[in-house]
């Protein structure tokens, strides 16, 4: 098993995209660096960088450890500083995110952090916009829908959405069970849908996946925030896909009704990105752990 040095000095590598800038980070030689990496690409059977004039490109073998490792390594690191988890934790991380899950997860999980000290900035917005800026150093972090394929960023899966098509009782009443069961694009079509965007993304992937094809049905709402979804599909607007964690307690006190139960439910999952060059700071390694361990609690969402 590769050791903690091993893996913390190719992280490095990675996050820099050069041997020299990772032995100025760790405050080592650069013919050091190229030592410990030659031995773990020993034990791993296989090279992890394309080395050139411009640096050191990682393989694929190298961007899956590093999704692997990045966040436990980064863990370790925070845990062996002298502070005690329960002391002060100095600093800023600004965060990106998308507003429901922000909102419903993510900043509950970070208010023992807020507790000891920590400041947390948070932006709003769509996936595509704050890769975007995180990849120009304007966040430390980003809780993403859509998985980050730009090469300036470490990026590790975080947890699972479920998905599930709600709507109002009354309107679950004036759906046919039995020809839901033999076709239910047919038996679902007289439903008004409320939608998050004019593309209806969410609800679209949901009939493709489950129904192979588009709904028919016409869209009765459109508005770009989910908890105001749920707000309109409990009012008997119309139905939508939402997921899990945004919709239980509506299910639980009989607001809303599944409609549709799949063997099983679509998943989606979010995904924790940050930048490879960011300077180590314990605010944002303590934010990443503090997700990470939280995200083994919700199981899916």
């Amino acid at each position: 098993m590769p050791s903690l040095d091993l893996l913390a000095t190719f992280l490095e590598i990675y996050r820099t995209g050069s041997l020299s800038a990772a032995a100025a980070r760790l405050g080592v030689s650069q013919p050091a660096v190229t030592g410990q990496l030659a031995r773990l690409e020993e034990q791993l059977g296989e090279p992890l960088f394309v080395r050139s004039s411009k640096g050191a490109r990682p393989t694929p073998r190298a961007a899956a450890l590093a999704a692997r490792v990045g966040m436990h390594v980064d863990g370790l690191r925070t845990a062996l500083v002298p502070t005690e988890e329960s002391g002060a934790l100095e600093g800023e991380v600004h965060l990106g995110g998308a507003a429901e899950v922000m909102s419903v997860r993510v900043l509950p999980a970070l208010a023992p952090l807020s507790a000891r000290g920590l400041r947390i900035r948070v932006t709003l917005g769509l996936a595509g916009d704050l890769l975007a800026a995180l990849t120009a150093g304007r966040f430390d972090l980003v809780v993403s829908a859509v998985r980050p394929h730009q090469e300036e960023l470490t990026v590790t899966p975080l947890v699972d959405e479920e998905f599930l098509l709600v709507g109002a009782p009354e309107l679950a009443h004036a759906v046919d069970r039995e020809r839901l069961a033999a076709d239910p694009v047919a038996a679902l079509s007289h439903l008004p849908l409320v939608a998050y965007a004019d593309d209806l993304p969410i609800i679209r992937r949901y009939w493709r996946t489950e129904f192979g094809r588009r709904p028919p049905n016409r869209v009765a709402v459109v508005v770009p925030d989910l908890r105001a979804v749920l707000a309109a599909v409990a009012s008997g607007m119309g139905v939508s896909v939402l997921p899990r964690y945004l919709v239980a307690p509506a299910l639980a006190a009989g607001d809303v009704t599944q409609l549709h139960r799949p063997e099983v439910e679509p998943l989606n999952t979010l995904y924790l990105a940050s930048r490879r060059d960011q300077p180590p700071s314990r605010a944002p390694a303590a934010v990443w752990e503090r997700l990470a361990r939280a995200a083994q609690e919700w199981g899916s969402l």
